[in-house]
């Protein structure tokens, strides 16, 4: 299992923005194969600004590659510059490996 993060430091003025704009995009992430699941999380305010995580879920560290050279990838991030106003600096991305799952 492999677990990408994207980090992202956002003012809290741009906070409803920032959410419409994730709840409503068109991932195209359930038609890559090794995909297992998405989050977008919200951490809490401190000093006007909350930090956003999607978390994404995938089989394996080759599935996760696939998706990121894919059309669908592409598809769904088109636009991306127009909205990099919304948060601070650049997304912070974090790769994971699991070793070990229990359920």
């Amino acid at each position: 299992m492999y677990l990408a993060m994207n980090r992202f430091t956002v003012p809290i003025k741009n906070a409803e923005a920032f959410e419409a704009l994730w709840l409503n995009r068109d991932s195209h992430l359930k038609e890559m194969d090794g995909f297992v699941e998405f989050h977008m999380l919200k951490g809490p305010e401190v000093d006007g600004k909350i930090v956003y995580a999607s978390h994404t879920v995938w089989v394996s560290e080759d599935a996760f590659r696939g998706w990121t050279t894919s059309d669908a990838f592409r598809n769904s991030h088109k636009g991306a510059k127009t909205t990099e106003k919304l948060f601070e600096g650049t997304p912070v991305f974090e790769g994971f490996t699991a070793i070990q799952h229990i359920v």
